[in-house]
C-alpha cells in the first residue's frame, strides 16, 4: 500500500497529480516573485497543487566559478517571503548538516541532492526535523536500490518520504530516463516524482550553452512518466530561461508551463481512472 505524504494541503500519492516549479537557483527577487506570481495563477486555473522549489545554494556546479546562489541565510529570507506572499509549500535542498536546523524553519519539503542521497549523517539529520524529505535518485544506484537511503530516514522514526526519479548515468555525460525506474521506486512504497528538467541536462557542457540542455524532449518524457504512473511532476521553470543563472538550457519558461501541463494533467487522470 504505497503511502500518502501530506505537504500543507497537498496529498503526495494520492489521485490527484502534484507539481513541483520554481527556478534552479534563487535569483533577484523580480524573478522569483514574477515565477511565483505566474504559479500562482496558473495553479488556481488548472486546479494543480504547486509545491514552489528554489535552491538557496547549489554547492554542485561544475567550476567555482558558477553562480551558487545568495547561500542559506538569504536564500531562506527570500524563500519565506514567496511562503507568505503566494502561500504555497517550500522545497528547497541543503548540501550540510548542519544547515537543518535553519533549513527545517522555512522549508516544508528538504531535498536531499542525487550525488548526496547516500550520506548517512546528511539523510539521518534531515530525517531528525520532522520534514518530508525528497530523495533525489542518485545518477549511480539502481531504482530499487533507493530503499537504502529510504531506510536511514526511516531509522530516525520519519516516513514522510518522496522519491525522485532524474535519469541514470549512461555512456559519458548523458541521462537516461528507464520508465522501468518509476514502477520499482513506486514498489517501495513513497510517492514517485519525476524530475523531468533535469533529465535532459546534457552534463558537461555549461548550462548557459544552448547544447547544455535537450528542452525538446521535455513533453514526451513527461508524459511517458505520467503514464508509468509518477505521482508528480518535477519542472524548473523562469521568466527567461536563456537569461537563467543556472541549467538555463533545460529549464522551462514559466509563461510556457500552463500549456505544458494541460495535456499532461489529461493523461494522468485516463492513468487514475484504468489504475482503478
Amino acid at each position: 500500500m504505497k503511502k500518502i505524504v501530506k505537504v500543507g494541503d497537498i496529498n503526495c500519492g494520492g489521485d490527484e497529480l502534484f507539481l513541483i516549479s520554481g527556478p534552479c537557483v534563487i535569483e533577484d527577487e523580480m524573478t522569483m516573485m514574477k515565477t511565483a506570481e505566474m504559479l500562482k495563477e496558473v495553479g488556481e486555473r488548472l486546479n494543480l497543487p504547486i509545491i514552489y522549489k528554489s535552491s538557496f545554494t547549489k554547492d554542485n556546479r561544475s567550476t567555482v566559478d558558477n553562480y551558487q546562489g545568495p547561500g542559506l541565510d538569504e536564500g531562506l529570507k527570500m524563500l519565506q517571503r514567496i511562503k507568505n506572499n503566494f502561500g504555497f509549500p517550500i522545497l528547497s535542498d541543503v548540501h550540510y548538516p548542519d544547515q537543518m536546523k535553519a533549513a527545517a524553519e522555512v522549508l516544508d519539503v528538504i531535498q536531499i541532492p542525487a550525488y548526496l542521497v547516500m550520506q548517512t549523517g546528511l539523510v539521518t539529520e534531515a530525517a531528525k526535523t520532522g520534514k518530508v524529505i525528497n530523495l533525489k535518485h542518485a545518477q549511480f544506484l539502481a531504482p530499487d536500490n533507493m530503499k537504502l537511503p529510504a531506510a536511514k530516514v526511516e531509522s530516525e522514526g520519519n516516513s514522510d518520504i518522496i522519491l525522485t526519479e532524474r535519469g541514470y548515468a549512461f555512456g559519458y555525460n548523458d541521462l537516461v530516463v528507464d520508465p522501468r525506474a518509476f514502477y520499482h521506486m513506486r514498489a517501495l512504497g513513497y510517492p514517485v516524482v519525476f524530475d523531468v528538467t533535469h533529465s535532459v541536462r546534457r552534463y558537461g557542457i555549461p548550462s548557459a550553452d544552448p547544447a547544455g540542455g535537450n528542452r525538446e524532449f521535455l513533453p514526451g518524457l513527461a508524459r511517458a512518466g505520467v503514464a508509468a504512473g509518477i505521482d508528480g511532476m518535477f519542472v524548473e521553470t523562469h521568466p527567461e530561461p536563456a537569461k537563467a543563472l543556472c541549467d538555463a538550457a533545460s529549464q522551462l519558461c514559466v509563461y510556457d508551463i500552463e500549456e505544458f501541463m494541460k495535456p499532461i494533467l489529461e493523461l494522468h487522470a485516463v492513468e487514475v481512472k484504468y489504475r482503478e
